[in-house]
């Protein structure tokens, strides 16, 4: 008999085994030992998982992670086919640490927001197999292909109906819309950590980048000494008139 999947989830995926049977987070590889492409890959996955964490500190329903092993078939344990999203975003779910998403565990919740950081060797991959995964078998609503080199970046969002990718129109900044998180994605010069360079950025409905826990301090520290500076004027008025006060007693 199989499994009893969610409307929309690929047919195709579906298994003779019942979904208590699979093996969960806690049995299946969750390492392959590959570094990512380069260091500037890396330190982007983290600029962009770190940003949308603090945005959504509040919320206990969005998992937030990358370079993390993504199960969504019996064929795909079966095949040792382990290779996950470089940054991804699921809604409507549980915010707790795994080891890996395993989508038959998560009650089928697939990402709504997948961004694969690209390279030359990998962008026939991002473009062609996983593109198809995305959109046929996982259902992801805005996918996202960066190459943090050369900083080619284009944006998909998902035809539920056609189950394809229609292209996303920059805005004038040249930013993509995220419909999913209500935000846009686009490179700005900006320090990640110690390096400044051109990084792909999580932008807000005001046209401002979410801060990274770097600039988040940053600001932090600026708006303690204005609050100082703003004490310490006003403690120096209060002192020029209680001596002025002062003053006027002596002189009646």
């Amino acid at each position: 008999m199989a499994i009893s999947t969610p409307p929309g989830f690929d047919p195709l995926y579906n298994t003779s085994v019942p979904p208590e049977l699979l093996p969960g987070e806690d049995e299946l590889p969750c390492s392959d030992g590959v570094p990512m492409e380069t260091e500037k890959h890396f330190r982007q996955m983290n600029l962009l998982i770190d940003t949308l964490d603090l945005a959504f500190a509040d919320r206990d329903d969005i998992y937030i992670c990358g370079n993390m092993f993504m199960y969504f078939s019996e064929l795909q344990i079966k095949k040792n086919d382990f290779c996950g999203p470089d940054v991804f975003v699921v809604l409507n779910t549980k915010r707790r640490i795994r080891k890996s998403w395993v989508v038959w565990k998560e009650n089928y919740r697939t990402p709504d927001v997948v961004i694969e950081l690209t390279s030359e060797s990998t962008e026939h991959i991002d473009r062609g197999d996983k593109m198809r995964i995305y959109s046929k078998m996982l259902h992801v609503t805005n996918y996202y292909i960066f190459d943090p080199i050369d900083l080619r970046f284009d944006g998909f969002e998902l035809d539920p109906q056609k189950g394809v990718y229609n292209p996303i129109k920059p805005d004038a900044n040249g930013d993509l819309f995220c419909s999913a998180l209500g935000l846009r994605l686009g490179v700005r010069r900006s320090t990640n950590s110690v390096f400044e360079d051109d990084w792909l950025r999580w932008i807000d409905k005001q046209g401002q980048m979410l801060p990274n826990p770097v600039e988040n301090a940053r600001a932090a520290q600026k708006e303690m000494r204005a609050a100082q500076k703003k004490s310490q004027d006003l403690d120096k008025r209060l002192a020029e008139a209680l001596a002025e006060i002062e003053k006027r007693k002596a002189q009646r």
